[in-house]
């Protein structure tokens, strides 16, 4: 992996990562939920942001931090995936910035709005609002800032239906989105166990020097092959669970975690047991599993605690 430059603190101990000339990183510890990574590329006129945040508390942060690099103003937005914490802060972009997304991910957040707000009542949300792409497309688009070629396109179902990744050719950094976490426990509840294994090929065939995770530390692609073996591994218990006549969350008790044991969000198992079981028994990939009933067995997962949370 190349190393990538000092980074520097900014508020809520996010750092920004300098990983090329004009290319940066924006890194929120630990990684857990709602504590998603960005990052933004510096063009010879505007700058082009990956992802938002979840909170305005943490939206302001980053745009703050992004102004502290440059003087150039965030042209364009694009967001990875529709879930709320990498899209929420849109809304403090915007109309200076376009925002462009998956034709899929603009259904799915005009369709769910503020919902992950349920989830997590006591997070200082702050004034949050559905900005929805301007911009959307189905399989590839390339963002030309002077000369620097950004790519941008589709490798979903995977963790989701609408995932796309940002891809800077040149400079061989991957912006990936929640494709790979680092230091997490996958999670494609809303996507597709094979889709993610078919995603996580195409992502190392690219053959990246730095890969930005949507969540947790910036990696090389050895990523890839820890996001593969835990697939492998949640596809053996599922296939093990449904023999054995298991619900999924009773086979996530039942599952030695192993070499995954210390990866945040433990409790992610049970939701990906529900995906792969669905998967087994001919449910296609990224059809809907209704979300609000998976969340109560992965609180039953922790015992009864509820999701850790500290956005």
């Amino acid at each position: 992996m190349r190393v990538p430059g000092h980074g520097t603190a900014s508020a809520y101990g996010a750092a920004v990562e300098r990983l090329d000339r004009g290319v940066f990183a924006y890194v929120q510890p630990d990684g857990g939920w709602c504590l998603n990574n960005a990052g933004f590329v510096v063009g010879e006129r505007e700058v082009l942001l990956v992802d938002t945040a979840a909170t305005e508390g943490r939206a302001r942060a980053l745009r703050d931090a992004v102004a502290a690099v440059t003087p150039l103003p965030v042209g364009t937005v694009v967001n990875t995936h529709s879930h709320g914490d990498h899209t929420f802060g849109n809304h403090l972009f915007t109309p200076r910035a376009t925002v462009i997304a998956h034709e899929l991910a603009r259904t799915e957040m005009v369709e769910r709005g503020l919902a992950l707000r349920e989830m997590w009542p006591g997070v200082e949300w702050g004034d949050i609002r559905v900005e929805p792409p301007a911009v959307t497309f189905r399989d590839a688009l390339t963002v030309h800032l002077g000369d620097r070629r950004v790519e941008v396109f589709h490798v979903g179902p995977a963790h989701t239906t609408n995932d796309v990744v940002v891809w800077l050719p040149a400079e061989r950094v991957l912006f990936a989105g929640d494709l790979v976490l680092s230091g997490c426990t996958p999670f494609v509840l809303m996507g597709s166990v094979q889709g993610l294994s078919a995603a996580v090929a195409r992502l190392r065939a690219l053959e990246p020097e730095v890969v930005v995770c949507g969540h947790g530390s910036l990696r090389g692609p050895d990523v890839f092959d820890e996001t593969q073996a835990y697939l492998t591994w949640l596809s053996e218990v599922a296939r093990t669970g449904l023999a054995a006549g298991l619900p999924p969350l009773e086979a996530a008790r039942r599952a030695e975690l192993g070499p995954f044991a210390a990866l945040l969000d433990a409790e992610r198992l049970v939701a990906n047991l529900h995906r792969a079981y669905a998967e087994e028994c001919g449910l296609p990939a990224g059809a809907r599993i209704p979300s609000a009933p998976v969340m109560r067995e992965m609180v039953a997962y922790n015992g009864g605690s509820p999701l850790r949370c500290t956005a």
